[in-house]
């Protein structure tokens, strides 16, 4: 069977596992989005504290992901826990690191110049520093879902939920006819799903970012 054929034959199956590993990814880059930003606003004044935020979620990286998975299923179990848990923990380098440096990035004039007005720090930081910091956060976002993208095909090991299945099955039948297409058609629909969150990105950056902080 060509890897056309297969497609053709699979292509419910294959829809079903796309939109999982999609909805797996954008679900679990929300929750670590939100996170990393409210950790990012509790540190990023203090020198020390930021860094130590950034270090902290660096270290998470440094354990490799089909061993954290490994680890998370005697206590969550299979299937989607240990799935969101791990790309959750995984996807908040990026989202941290570029919320520190950006808060830290916005002109303190500026910051001043609203204290002048009678904003209050939450007002200033909602108001102002936010959405200053907001190009080098989208930033961050995009770099985590691209990564999470193809960390997520991993969580197939766990019963998880996504193209990693297909991955998974091509691997264990090697050999066997449709082997390579099914590890084929894994690949490409987990580098389709990674483009088109990337394009989504872009447009919002257009629709949210004000021309004259994009240049």
């Amino acid at each position: 069977m060509s890897f056309w054929e297969y497609l053709v034959s699979r292509h419910q199956q294959l829809l079903t596992d796309a939109y999982q590993h999609a909805s797996a990814v954008f679900q679990c880059m929300v929750i670590a989005t939100a996170l990393g930003v409210a950790l990012s606003v509790l540190t990023y004044r203090s020198m020390w504290a930021g860094n130590l935020a950034i270090l902290s979620t660096a270290s998470l990286l440094t354990i490799p992901s089909l061993a954290a998975i490994g680890l998370l299923i005697p206590l969550v179990g299979l299937g989607v826990p240990p799935t969101v848990i791990t790309l959750t923990l995984y996807g908040l380098l990026p989202v941290v690191r570029n919320a520190v440096v950006g808060l830290r990035g916005v002109d303190p004039n500026l910051v001043d110049a609203a204290t002048g007005i009678g904003m209050s720090r939450a007002a200033r930081l909602l108001r102002v520093e936010l959405p200053l910091a907001w190009p080098p956060i989208l930033t961050g976002i995009r770099v985590s879902t691209q990564m999470l993208m193809g960390i997520a095909a991993v969580a197939a090991y766990a019963s998880g939920p996504g193209l990693g299945n297909e991955i998974f099955r091509g691997i264990a039948s090697l050999g066997s006819a449709n082997a390579i297409n099914q590890v084929l058609a894994g690949t490409i629909g987990i580098v389709i799903l990674a483009l088109l969150f990337d394009a989504a990105y872009v447009l919002l950056g257009r629709l949210t970012i004000p021309r004259g902080i994009r240049v």
